[in-house]
Formats: structure tokens, sequence, C-alpha cells
């Protein structure tokens, strides 16, 4: 029991009848109950012969307990690789879309909504498939979604490669998009297994495979383009997927998942495995958690404790998907423009011809290479706030900074200060993103968890959809409407982060939303009796 006593604020459970699997029910007793000075739930199994109706308390632990027993160690050190893999092909495919558009452009002479569409059907498909894995993933699992949505995009981003005409490149990048948005189920499934400390860092981490993954693409594009073209460019970055593939097996189902399902025992050879790879041992006793057969209905989001949450979380995805496709985008429309006076103004920034157009040079890819590096120092700067301001305010100050670097677009400045500004924006609104990531399965319990982020997922993509409209045909016309476009709806976003009502800082992972339930009514009722203790007259 030394591991129980270590935690001030640790909630025991009562079992009652350990043989009806999965069958939970918490009771709180107040202080008076206990005769102890804080109020705290116990463990316990029926007793059919009792007269008081419990006999000995049954020891017990939970998933948390496990897995801050455990601790990070070599799995999660495994699990962080393999994991990455599948975020390095997603920035890759995301990358790429800045690269493709203006190679089409010059190929197929397209005009600038044909180019901005090759762009928008792809953030559509993601919009799409985004709710359906993670529906997939909270009634099958999370490893199984990962692998399916995984092998999709792999083969559609392939055939993609061999598009003989506009229409079909649309068809198959949409269907790419679809995959796709099932890729960020991988950060479900990774944040299942850390332990409470670490999560927020870990969570962190996985994002600097998304900064690699999209250097890797300026720097394959800056070899690839202009020998072998954009086929060899689209077929070549299919290989972080295809590595994935090859080592997934290795990956283990969510020991939260299993328990929510039922599979208890294979939930146990989980956390055995883990304890066996890490060198530490397991609580001793039982396993302990909540069991709930309906998973995944969208109407759990909006239940009286997550409404708000929900739609609060839906627009600062948006915001943010919004902005940081807008940023990449614009980095490469910017840049071709010349950045001259009379450019930024819209003098000759929109071509005299609409089929006009201009190849990116190895100065733009170099360009794009150094604003795109900006990932890099924004995973450092969230990395420092995150679990000293939380998760709320991190979010918020991303958007606030991505503003102010924005500002100076408004002027006439030249090619450096406009590189320097897309970087100091890239690297925060890059930076908020991933706390997005982090913030959102901390919030949800257990069986929405990944349904949360499929939804959320979803919204952002409709904000990814319409931004190329912006960065890539609005542009054309008006720099400084452009520009003002992203600047407020980056403003509203951290105003967003601010009003949400849970800080997760700190926080265990639910398992299931009767818990939270559970825990709020705790902690009213520990509150009304301290108040009832310390001040009787007032009663």
């Amino acid at each position: 029991m030394e591991n129980w006593s270590r935690k001030a604020n640790i909630s025991y459970r009562r079992w009652r009848n350990p043989e009806v699997r999965g069958e939970v029910h918490l009771v709180g007793h107040s202080d008076e109950d206990q005769g102890t000075d804080n109020e705290i739930c116990t463990v316990a199994s029926a007793g059919v012969n009792s007269s008081s109706g419990f006999d000995q308390a049954e020891e017990t632990f939970t998933v948390d307990d496990a897995l801050e027993a455990i601790g990070f160690g070599k799995f999660q050190w495994k699990m962080s690789v393999l994991t990455g893999l599948s975020w390095i092909g997603d920035a890759m495919e995301m990358m790429i879309l800045s690269i493709l558009g203006p190679q089409l452009h010059c190929e197929w002479r397209l005009p600038g909504y044909q180019v901005a569409l090759i762009t928008s059907v792809v953030f559509a498909g993601m919009g799409i498939g985004s709710p359906v894995w993670g529906n997939v993933a909270d009634t099958y699992g999370r490893k199984t979604a990962l692998m399916i949505c995984i092998c999709w995009a792999l083969f559609y981003g392939l055939l993609s490669a061999f598009a003989p005409v506009y229409g079909w490149l649309l068809v198959l990048r949409g269907l790419v998009g679809f995959g796709i948005g099932g890729a960020p189920q991988s950060v479900t499934l990774y944040s299942e297994f850390l332990p409470v400390k670490s999560r927020g860092i870990c969570i962190m981490l996985i994002a600097a495979f998304w900064a690699l993954g999209s250097v890797f693409e300026v720097l394959l594009a800056l070899l690839i383009m202009p020998t072998l073209g954009w086929r060899w460019l689209l077929g070549l970055s299919g290989i972080p997927l295809a590595i994935f593939l090859c080592f997934c097996s290795w990956l283990p189902e969510s020991t939260r998942f299993n328990l929510l399902a039922g599979k208890t025992k294979k939930a146990m050879e989980t956390l055995t495995r883990i304890a066996k790879e890490n060198g530490k041992a397991l609580p001793l006793g039982k396993i302990i958690a909540f069991q709930k057969n309906d998973r995944g209905q969208i109407k759990d989001l909006f239940t009286p404790q997550y409404w708000r949450t929900t739609l609060l979380l839906w627009f600062i995805w948006f915001a943010n998907a919004f902005s940081y496709y807008g940023i990449v985008l614009l980095t490469t429309e910017l840049f071709q423009s010349g950045h001259s006076c009379a450019e930024m103004q819209g003098v000759q920034i929109k071509p005299n011809c609409s089929l006009e157009c201009r190849y990116l040079t190895s100065a733009d890819y170099k360009d794009l290479l150094w604003t795109t590096l900006a990932e890099f120092p924004g995973i450092l700067v969230v990395l420092l706030a995150i679990d000293r301001i939380g998760r709320k305010k991190s979010m918020a100050l991303c958007f606030f900074m991505f503003s102010l670097s924005m500002l100076p677009l408004f002027a006439c400045i030249g090619r450096l200060p406009v590189t320097i500004c897309i970087f100091i924006a890239r690297a925060f609104i890059s930076g908020g993103f991933q706390v997005a990531f982090v913030y959102t399965p901390e919030v949800y319990p257990t069986e929405t968890r990944a349904l949360a982020i499929g939804t959320s997922n979803a919204v952002s993509r409709v904000g990814a959809l319409i931004t190329p409209f912006v960065a890539q045909v609005l542009l054309r016309t008006s720099v400084n409407a452009t520009v003002s476009l992203y600047v407020c709806l980056s403003l509203l976003g951290g105003l967003a982060s601010l009003l949400l009502p849970i800080e997760t800082l700190g926080r265990s992972l639910q398992e299931s939303g009767l818990e939270q339930e559970v825990g709020e009514q705790t902690a009213t009722s520990a509150s009304q009796s301290n108040d009832t203790t310390h001040s009787p007259k007032q009663r």
C-alpha cells in the first residue's frame, strides 16, 4: 500500500461484485463517516453473508496508478519514434501542397482557383475522414484505426503520382486527405501510455517529428524537383508511411481502450509488457476501470460538462489550421512576388495573365527551408511554457504572438524582413497548434477521446480548406486584406483559448464522463462539508 500513501489526492473506488466484469461504483464518504481530515472513497468488495454488506477490502489500482509506477522509459521512447513516423508522413503530405501548386500552375497552365483547389480538396478529404477515423478508433481501437488510415493514405498517395490529368489528381489527392485525416489518432494512442507529469512535454516532442517531416519535404523537393519532377516527389514522400507500416505490428492497443471495451486480460498483458521493457513493477492488486458499451457518439461531446469546451476547441482548431497552413502557403506566394513596395501594395503581385507563372527557384526553396525550420524554436518556446503557465495560456500566447508577427507585413518591407516575420509567425502558430494536440486528449474521457480529436481535426480542415483561397487568391487582389484576416482570426483564437473552462495541467486522463461527474460531485460535497464544519452559523 506504499504506492497509495505517496499520493495525497488519489481517489479510491468501491469495488462491488468483482465477478461482474468492469462494473465499478464510486462512493464518496465525508469526513464524519471516515473519521479523517480528508474526504476519500474506499475500495471494498461485496460480501454475500456479511451483515454490513461489505467484507474485506480488496487492493486495487487504476491505469494512471500503473503508468505512474511504470514511468517513462524504453517502451515510450520506442513508441515515440514509431508514432513519430506517422507524424513525419503527415507533415510531408501537407508540406508538399505549397510546392506542388506553383509547379502545376506552370506545367499544366492552371488558373489560380484551380491551384487553390488542389490544396483545398486534400483538406476537404481530411475534414470528412477525421471524424470517421475518430469513430473507428473509439469503437474498434486506436491501433486499428491508425493502421487502416495509414495504408489508405500510402496507397492513394502513390497512385496520385501517376495522375494523368487535373481531374484525376484532384480525386486521388482528396482520397489521400481522407486517409491522412486519421493520422492524429497516433497522438491519441501515444498520450494514453504516458504518465501525467510527462504527457505535455512528450506530446510536444512528438511535434518535433512534424517539423522534421516539413524540413525533409523541402530538402527532398530541392533535390527532386529540378531533375525528376513532381511525380517522383509525390511517390517518395510516402516513404515514412511505408516504414511505419513495416513496424506497426509492434504497437500495442491502448490499455485504456481495452479496459473500456471490457478486455481486461489484454490490458493487463500490455501493462505487464510495458513494465518489463521499462524494468519496473506494476502495483499490487486488481486493475479497475469503467466500462461503457456505447462509445464514439458525437452527442457525448455536447453533454453539460463538455459542450462549451467542445465549441471553443473547435474554433481554436479552426483558427490554428487556417493560420498555420495560411502562413505556409503565403511563404511561397510572397517570395514569388518579389516584395518590392509596389508589389506588396498589390500593383504587380497580380499577374498580367491568369496563366502567367514562375517556377520556384533554389532561392525560394532555401527561404522556404528557413521558415520551415522556425517550427523547432516554436516547439522549444512552448515546451518552456506549457508546464509553467498551463495549456490555455500557452495557446493564447502563441495566437497573440502570431498576430503581432504578421503586423509588419502591412508595411513596405523587403525580402529579408518578410522572411524574419514569417519565421516568427510560423514558430508560434505551429507551437500553438501542437498545444491543441496536447490539450484535447487531456480534457476528454477515454470513451470519446479519439472522436474528440477526430472532430476537432475535421473542423480544423475546414479552416485549412478555406485558407488557400485567401493565401493564393485573395492575396493577388489585396495583401492588406489578406493579412488583416489572419491577424483578426488569430486574435479571436487567443481569446477563445483563455475562455476554455478547464485547465488540464497536472490532470489525469479521465476514463469516463461519469468519473468526472463523480469527481465534481465529490469536490462539491467536500466544499460544502468544509463550509459546514468551519462556519456552522452560516447554515
